[in-house]
């Protein structure tokens, strides 16, 4: 299995600090082989002691994955920081909750939303899925409000925006501590600018292209007049 996550460990004295490259969808199995899943983290997890840096990208996924991951940092005896290096989206940003600390670059991003599902079946089934979706928005809030420090109401209403964040944003709403970047970095001349940082349309396709894979046609040497009069030939016969 090809992994997209690495351990990288160093000891001071002391002092051993290790830094986990966490990068992937996150999944309950992995069965595309570059998922996060809970399992394969926990074993790296447990692999050795001290304060670990996570550094975390990844365009969500599996929101039940993402909450057993960041239950494992917030049990975790030594102290977390998480370092978003490009991107935390939907439930990559619950893992970013459980840090002590949590760094954002200049260039990096954290969006949150209302969780999705795909239901099927009468009213009564859709009702449940309605219901479960509202519960898994609550346990989402809680790791939200329990960071931020956020009013409810008003952390329900940026998930109901699909709220994209840059990291001053961030920084300035409480999902993020700290700015990688030398302390005047916002205060120079010429400055990147909110609306400079990202295109959210370009954004949304680098996601879709990774959860969706390309098509390829396949050439079958028929015209499609040919195909179109063997469908028609299989529907008379049938």
């Amino acid at each position: 299995m090809k992994k997209f996550w690495y351990w990288n460990t160093h000891t001071d004295e002391e002092t051993t600090h290790r830094t986990l490259f966490l990068q992937g969808v996150i999944a309950e199995e992995s069965w595309l082989g570059d998922e996060i899943t809970p399992k394969i983290f926990k074993e790296e997890l447990e692999n050795g002691t001290g304060d670990i840096t996570v550094w975390l990208h990844s365009p969500g996924g599996d929101c039940i994955a993402a909450a057993q991951i960041y239950n494992m940092l917030l049990d975790y005896s030594g102290q977390v920081t998480v370092h978003i290096d490009g991107l935390a989206a939907s439930a990559a940003s619950v893992i970013a909750m459980a840090g002590s600390i949590v760094r954002m670059t200049p260039v990096s991003m954290l969006m949150i939303h209302n969780p999705m599902t795909i239901a099927s079946g009468d009213t009564g089934d859709m009702q449940k899925a309605i219901d479960l979706l509202t519960e898994v928005k609550e346990s989402i809030m809680n790791a939200y409000e329990l960071k931020t420090g956020l009013a409810r109401k008003e952390i329900s209403e940026l998930m109901d925006e699909e709220t994209w964040m840059n990291a001053k944003k961030a920084i300035s709403l409480g999902f993020a501590d700290e700015l990688v970047s030398r302390k005047d970095a916002w205060q120079q001349e010429g400055a990147v600018t909110d609306e400079m940082m990202y295109s959210e349309k370009q954004v949304q396709k680098i996601l879709r292209n990774k959860l969706i894979p390309p098509y390829t046609p396949i050439r079958t040497g028929r015209s499609v007049e040919k195909l179109q009069k063997a469908l028609q030939d299989q529907y008379m016969e049938g």
